[in-house]
């Protein structure tokens, strides 16, 4: 499995604003917001529901990934998903690092995977209490 999610009832935007103050406890920050639904609207026409991509990125274990591969930039930010069900409820997802950056064969990148997830997991706990 390549992520991990909750789902909440709130508004949209309220979560997303929450999400973000999260993410900042833990050395986040929002490099991208994507709003999908209306890129579809403008671009194809098609009417959906919210769908939302928000970029996170700590720099500090930015830096280190950077360090040990280059390239990795290419699998970074870790994204966050949030996006409204049929039932009105909105799922917010996280990446997986671990399971996206075994494709990765650098010492060190396991762990600092690890020091990643085990971040986005306390803002997945966070934002259900």
């Amino acid at each position: 499995m390549y992520s991990f999610s909750i789902q909440l009832e709130d508004d949209i935007d309220k979560i997303e604003t929450r999400v973000m103050e999260v993410l900042k406890t833990e050395g986040f920050g929002v490099l991208t917001r994507i709003d999908v639904q209306a890129t579809l609207k403008a671009k194809l026409g098609l009417e959906r529901r919210p769908y939302r991509i928000l970029g996170a990125c700590n720099p500090q274990l930015a830096h280190k990934a950077i360090d040990a591969e280059p390239d990795i930039g290419l699998l970074l930010p870790c994204n966050v998903v949030l996006r409204e069900e049929d039932d009105g409820a909105i799922t917010v997802a996280f990446m997986d690092p671990v399971a996206v950056l075994q494709l990765v064969d650098q010492p060190g990148i396991a762990e600092l995977a690890g020091e990643v997830k085990q971040r986005l997991e306390r803002v997945c706990q966070a934002l259900q209490a």
